[in-house]
């Protein structure tokens, strides 16, 4: 696992929003708070994006959903889909306000 995480720290994809614009896009932030969850680092993942935790829920659900055939399944990935997509957001507007 640590090789894996060692790969992945030196192998970052950089953001071409950034390099265009120079300045953060909304996913942005998301590969290294992924590397520091695989790390172990809860609150520091956090940091440096909030919304990984429910996109990562959201495409799990989306995937079980998909093997499993869930009731009601479809709607449980829309709201959920709706929410993190709301919390992107928020999280994206109080990076580029404060």
């Amino acid at each position: 696992m640590a090789g894996i995480i060692h790969w992945l720290e030196h192998h970052l994809l950089p953001c071409p929003y950034k390099r265009l614009t120079g300045m953060d896009c909304p996913g942005c932030g998301m590969q290294r708070a992924f590397v520091a969850l695989l790390q172990g680092h809860f609150k520091e993942s956090f940091m440096l994006y909030p919304a990984l935790l429910p996109v990562l829920f959201t495409l799990g659900l989306t995937a079980v959903h998909l093997r499993f055939r869930l009731t009601n399944g479809a709607a449980y990935i829309k709201y959920s889909y709706l929410a993190t997509t709301a919390l992107v957001l928020i999280s994206y507007l109080c990076k580029m306000l404060f």
